[in-house]
């Protein structure tokens, strides 16, 4: 079975040949450039599927364009694999017009690490959010806390220092403005699994929250945005 990267608008494709079983792939993390080669030699590795969304001011061209798609892949014995591809109605008119046709809040679709979502501003003009993906943040937390079972008997600046790197790692990433409950959120379990883990290290623990707090203070990060708004991004000057 052979892959070819790419997607139409709301999520990522996966790509599979018609007859020949259906070919074991997983997406990648980060997007790569349109493209695909081709090639019926052995032992010929073909390109990943390739996270991608593609914004059509109309929705005619929405569908025309997936439907050339359909019929480019067509050619090379290729197909989109139907649960992986969606055609979605988002953007600044989504809701409104939605709302006309007695439809509920526009669809939302996971890209990066983030669930984007059509949401207003206070004033009532649209606003692009960006949250973490649920599943993706619990999955972590149940990860670091196996890490923090590990590591709990070590001495506590070097516990420390390795969560701090941690934290600060997932506030680079994702402390993007619209998403400062998901940061906040995800800061406070983590303090909570050290308190759990540090508990454990013997019956006779004299750590208390407010030795805790101060753990805290001196090794984690406050959880503050690291990015700023779209508007302050683009308003550059050269």
């Amino acid at each position: 079975a052979a892959s070819l990267p790419g997607s139409t608008a709301g999520s990522h494709n996966y790509f599979r040949s018609p007859g020949k079983g259906p070919a074991q792939l997983a997406p990648r993390r980060r997007p790569t450039s349109l493209h695909g080669g081709f090639c019926e030699g052995p032992g010929v590795q073909f390109p990943r599927p390739t996270l991608l969304i593609v914004g059509f001011e109309r929705e005619r061209d929405a569908r025309r364009f997936l439907a050339d798609l359909r019929a480019r892949l067509a050619k090379f014995g290729l197909e989109l694999a139907a649960n992986k591809t969606r055609l979605i109605e988002f953007g600044r008119y989504a809701a409104e017009r939605r709302a006309r046709r007695g439809l509920g809040r526009p669809e939302t679709f996971a890209f990066l690490g983030f669930t984007h979502i059509c949401g207003m501003t206070r004033g009532g003009r649209f606003m692009l959010r960006r949250v973490t993906i649920a599943k993706r943040m619990r999955t972590k937390l149940k990860q670091l806390n196996e890490e923090l079972k590990r590591r709990r008997h070590l001495p506590i600046p070097e516990q420390g220092r390795w969560l701090a790197s941690v934290v600060r790692g997932h506030l680079a990433y994702y402390a993007v403005p619209t998403n400062s409950k998901a940061v906040r959120q995800f800061r406070t379990q983590v303090i909570r699994l050290w308190y759990r883990a540090l508990r454990r290290r013997s019956q006779r623990t004299g750590l208390d929250w407010k030795r805790m707090n101060r753990l805290v203070a001196r090794w984690l990060a406050p959880a503050r945005l690291q990015h700023p708004w779209p508007d302050a991004r683009f308003n550059a000057r050269t």
